[in-house]
């Protein structure tokens, strides 16, 4: 009679030990899956900020432009040697791309780009302006003297450019040139599109 009162009593004991083992083993494995997706949302929130950032260096990557004149610097030229053309009145220069102090853009983006320039001088004596790209000349303008007046010519020009591209303006050998307080003489360029 004790073997079937103390067999009962052994298995509600073994039960209710093994009872507890799984409930806490529950409360474990609730505890970690609760850790497990705290880890995911910590995860997920930092994937965004990054996502948030990236999308904030490619917006600024986009935003290219620059605009300057020679300022009140008079004649510039004659030289006897074609002269890169340093534009240190700067109005604009969203990105950096434009140096005042070396009159050269370098692309930081592969893009399409537009440029212009104009070049102000007396009419009595000639002016020649030309832009560059990596050495190679793009375009040009020239004015002949034909008199004793002040004179003003332009030209424009879309380019595709590399990263580490640079683009300059040249004063022709022999040329001159003329700015002041008024902003004749200008060079300026913007990313039309990222590639």
């Amino acid at each position: 009679m004790s073997c079937i009162i103390l067999y009962p009593l052994l298995l509600l004991l073994f039960s209710s030990a093994t009872l507890s083992e799984v409930q806490q083993k529950e409360r474990g494995v609730q505890a970690n899956g609760t850790q497990r997706l705290n880890e995911l949302g910590s995860l997920k929130n930092r994937l965004q900020v990054k996502e948030e950032q990236l999308g904030q260096l490619k917006r600024q990557e986009d935003k290219v432009a620059f605009g300057a004149s020679l300022g009140p610097v008079g004649n510039v030229g004659p030289f006897s040697t074609d002269i890169i053309l340093v534009y240190k009145d700067v109005f604009v220069n969203e990105g950096s791309a434009y140096n005042p102090t070396t009159g050269i853009f370098t692309a930081f983006v592969k893009g399409v780009y537009f440029f212009t320039f104009t070049g102000h001088n007396r009419s009595s004596k000639p002016m020649g302006l030309r832009l560059f790209k990596n050495g190679q000349q793009m375009i040009t303008v020239y004015n002949h003297p034909l008199g004793d007046r002040y004179e003003t010519a332009s030209n424009s020009i879309a380019l595709t450019l590399e990263k580490g591209d640079q683009v300059y303006m040249l004063l022709w050998a022999n040329t001159w040139v003329f700015d002041n307080v008024n902003d004749h003489t200008t060079f300026t360029g913007y990313l039309i599109f990222s590639l």
